[in-house]
């Protein structure tokens, strides 16, 4: 039976949220997600993205399933005096072994009310062309902006795009 997810909001990291982040950054990428890392990602490579995160702007949350972090998501902040009013979605991640449980639409959810609360009116976010991620963002009212042709390196060497995507708050 599962358990209850909840979301919480991490202010600052701690050693044992650290831990927990490391492998499922590593699993994740592992499973061919696109969120800056190739395979195979070391342990302290993984590790010490985390020590930049939070971060001035950065703000995170985890998906917990009981004591266990399942997913996590962040907001950046868009801190340019032009841009007061914008977000960019990142990291969102969730755990294979947790996925198509609504942990990543709940991760969203989140963000997007702090984005709110942040007087954020407009979020954007990228992911890569023909990932599952791409109908996950159109399903949540997500609005395909354009493509990149051959912005990123994929573990197989091979040149992908990345489509941009907004939604107005």
């Amino acid at each position: 039976m599962n358990q209850l997810i909840t979301v919480k909001f991490v202010e600052a990291l701690q050693p044992e949220t650290v831990r927990q982040l490391t492998p499922l950054l590593i699993d994740v990428v592992e499973d061919g997600a696109s969120i800056g890392f190739l395979p195979p990602l070391a342990k302290d490579a993984a590790s010490a993205y985390w020590q930049g995160v939070p971060g001035p702007g950065v703000l995170l949350w985890v998906a917990m399933e009981g004591d266990t972090i399942v997913g996590t998501v962040q907001l950046h902040l868009v801190l340019k005096p032009n841009a007061p009013h914008r977000a960019e979605l990142a990291k969102l991640m969730v755990h294979p072994g947790h996925r198509r449980k609504g942990i990543a639409g709940l991760l969203i959810e989140t963000a997007e009310q702090a984005a709110a609360e942040h007087g954020r009116t407009l979020i954007i976010l990228d992911t890569r062309e023909g990932d599952p991620s791409n109908l996950l963002y159109q399903s949540r009212g997500y609005v395909e902006a354009g493509k990149i042709p051959d912005y990123v390196i994929s573990a197989d060497g091979g040149m992908d795009a990345t489509v941009i995507y907004y939604k107005k708050l």
